[in-house]
């Protein structure tokens, strides 16, 4: 199944469809979220995974949506690390996939 295929059959917003649309950006790229979702949902869904594994060429989508496996971190520019899976979207949120001190 192309990662397309996946993403239009497996992430697909349902409960949140009459709340508001606010903008965030990762790694410079726009994306649109809903208020309310997790910074996990509104990724996948936007751009088919949350981050790229940093020992292969593979793109990650979270493994255990709850907080518990470590697979999902992201950064705010402003360096403060989070949890894709638990942390809401935020208006004007500015994420990064790399650490700070490897975007240096």
């Amino acid at each position: 199944m192309t990662l397309r295929k996946c993403r239009e059959t497996s992430f697909k917003r349902l409960g949140a469809i009459a709340s508001p649309v606010i903008e965030l950006t990762v790694d410079g790229q726009s994306v649109v979220a809903r208020a309310g979702e997790t910074v996990l949902v509104a990724l996948n869904t936007e751009l088919g995974h949350v981050r790229n594994f940093e020992f292969h060429h593979e793109r990650r989508a979270g493994f255990c949506f709850m907080g518990a496996c470590q697979d999902c971190w992201l950064w705010k520019t402003s360096g403060e690390r989070i949890r894709a899976c638990t942390s809401l979207v935020e208006a004007g949120m500015s994420l990064s996939t790399v650490a700070p001190e490897e975007r240096a």
